[in-house]
């Protein structure tokens, strides 16, 4: 749960910088734990793997598959792409979504 609420600090600090592919990244691993998280309260164990949390959610969790299924291209289009201000505070809010479903507590 430390590492997600510093992910989600640190996407908050880049974000206000205007780092928003830095603030993409920390937004996405935020939202990648917090999902593993969930998956190891609901499951007992955590994914291995992108393609194996893609596979547990689309099977059991829909409403988080739906989230992390939109904001993985995001993810990855910032490793080539200039990402925006608006697509950042979407993933934020999804962020926001994911973790409190998991039972973590956002302390910003």
């Amino acid at each position: 749960m430390q590492n997600i609420q510093e992910f989600i600090r640190e996407a908050q600090k880049a974000k206000s910088d205007g780092a928003y592919n830095s603030a993409t990244t920390l937004f996405f691993k935020a939202l990648a734990v917090s999902i593993d998280f969930f998956i190891l309260k609901k499951e007992g164990f955590i994914p291995s793997n992108h393609t194996e949390r893609f596979r547990i959610l689309k099977e059991k969790y829909p409403f988080l598959y739906r989230i992390m299924d939109k904001n993985f291209p995001i993810y990855q289009d910032s490793y080539r792409l200039k990402i925006s201000k608006q697509i950042v505070e979407v993933l934020e809010k999804d962020v926001q979504t994911a973790s409190q479903m998991a039972g973590i507590k956002n302390n910003k």
